[in-house]
């Protein structure tokens, strides 16, 4: 079901960008594109704060706005902490320099400025009024859409993991060492060998059936199968397969293990569609499913030791990358970068997230980018 959000003018259009967003952002510079009269997300970057070449930023915010389908014309909001600065000659929004810079671009690529506008701790204002004045705005009046909840945090609110006690961290920790010790051996299990190990073992023979369950699921894993994914996911092969699969199906996630394999034994190139996939190229996966995928990853680096967690992480970092949620992505690569910066997958993503590459499906309308 489509919700529509009427907007009557600047100050009712402001409280609808939270629930277009998913988010109250802050520190932020939000583009909205239309097309006509009309808006169906918005994109977000970091403002731009010290040494930043403003060309450039202005480039390449008009660039990611420009690729969304249909659009032809605008609106920037900016949210920041500063003040508007009063002056002999009136009121001065901040970064009014820098949004001019920026709509400028906007104008120069073919766009129609629908608004612009800011907001400060005292209030908003319009960046195209010749003497701007401080309106009060009251956020918490922001609507609550059906199937978006609630939008008072931050770009970065539900990035932090949830919370597991050092028990179960433990008891996770054991499973995956002797669930490693039995895969690591050459010898045949024997009656000495714990049981529950030896099942988990047994769901590794179809590692793509496996990832298929634990998305069912979700983040009620039990300790042995939490292991058992947790080993997955310490291994670049399988962690691919997984991320594969979830944005498509079984039968993409057995393609890319089968394509994986044979890569690592003749270097056989791995399918197009394939790799497209990861690269956020392609249809459109299943929202519902990249979200119980992130579920359970999230979960997984939350009971996992902390040597253990770049994959989860990494992994969890990706699907919110392929959710359109670059912010949280950033956050789980920083907790990445806090155990090893050196982890490859992660220093990728970081790579694509520092120059705003977005998957090209958050470019289609409905798709937010955050």
């Amino acid at each position: 079901m489509t919700t529509v959000l009427r907007a009557s003018s600047s100050s009712d259009f402001l409280r609808i960008i939270p629930s277009l967003a998913g988010f109250t952002p802050r520190e932020s510079l939000v583009l909205l594109p239309f097309h006509a009269t009309r808006t169906t997300g918005a994109m977000r970057l970091d403002l731009p704060r010290g040494d930043v070449d403003l060309s450039e930023y202005a480039d390449t915010a008009v660039a990611l706005v420009a690729r969304v389908e249909r659009t032809d014309a605008v609106a920037v909001v900016v949210y920041t902490d500063d003040e508007a600065q009063v002056t002999r000659d009136g009121l001065v929004l901040p970064f009014a320099v820098e949004v001019d810079v920026v709509l400028g671009c906007a104008s120069d690529a073919g766009l129609d400025i629908v608004d612009a506008l800011c907001v400060t701790p005292s209030g908003w204002s319009s960046y195209l009024v010749d003497e701007p004045e401080l309106e009060e705005f009251d956020q918490e009046s922001a609507p609550r859409v059906h199937g978006i909840g609630d939008v008072s945090g931050d770009q970065c609110a539900g990035a932090d993991l949830p919370a597991a006690d050092f028990a179960e961290r433990e008891r996770v920790g054991r499973a995956l060492l002797r669930i490693s010790e039995l895969l690591d051996r050459d010898t045949a299990p024997t009656a000495r060998d714990d049981p529950q190990a030896l099942a988990a073992v047994l769901l590794l023979d179809d590692v793509p059936m496996f990832f298929e369950a634990v998305l069912a699921m979700r983040e009620e894993l039990p300790t042995f199968a939490m292991a058992a994914l947790l080993w997955c996911l310490d291994r670049p092969l399988l962690r691919d397969v997984a991320l594969t699969q979830w944005a498509t199906d079984i039968l993409g996630g057995v393609r890319t293990l089968d394509a994986q394999l044979e890569f690592a034994d003749d270097r056989t190139a791995v399918p197009d569609d394939l790799g497209e996939v990861f690269l956020g190229r392609g249809p459109r996966p299943d929202l519902d499913r990249l979200e119980q995928a992130l579920a359970v990853v999230r979960a997984a680096a939350t009971r996992a030791p902390r040597a253990s967690r770049p994959g989860p992480l990494t992994a969890a970092a990706w699907l919110s990358w392929a959710l359109g949620r670059s912010s949280h992505a950033g956050r789980y690569l920083d907790m990445v970068g806090e155990i090893d910066p050196e982890y490859g997958l992660a220093q990728l993503l970081a790579t694509m997230i520092g120059a705003a590459v977005l998957p090209e499906w958050a470019f289609r309308r409905g798709e937010t980018a955050a």
